[in-house]
């Protein structure tokens, strides 16, 4: 069974950074696509990064394009979203994703999900 457990979210002010971890508990996790998404109330869940099984190549929604990096670590089973230069729009809940598989953007295509963690950006 496949656990996805991120942590790392709180309370921010505009302009702070934070990293988000989110570990696996799953086999061969360089065998996945592994993406963050993210979800404000009263919104759909987003799309906000992938990154692909070597870690040699990800992509972002325009809006976190140079402030956010994502990363993965394949020896410790963990994905990471370094966030800077946090904004108030930021202010949602991030959830990291696993996929099988070929690369996608769509969050119907990923397999697993994590709990989520609130992240929450104060002007």
């Amino acid at each position: 069974q496949v656990h996805l457990v991120e942590s790392g979210g709180g309370q921010m002010q505009a302009g702070d950074s934070m990293r988000l971890p989110c570990t696996a508990s799953m086999s061969a996790f360089g065998g996945y696509i592994m993406g963050w998404f993210r979800q404000a109330p009263g919104k759909e869940r987003q799309f906000v990064s992938a990154i692909t099984f070597s870690g040699s190549s990800a992509d972002y929604i325009d809006s976190v394009k140079g402030r956010f990096t994502i990363s993965r670590d394949n020896g410790k089973n963990t994905v990471y979203l370094q966030m800077n230069n946090l904004k108030p729009e930021g202010t949602a809940a991030y959830y990291c994703a696993a996929k099988r598989g070929g690369w996608s953007a769509r969050r119907e295509k990923y397999d697993y999900w994590g709990q989520g963690t609130q992240v929450t950006v104060s002007s």
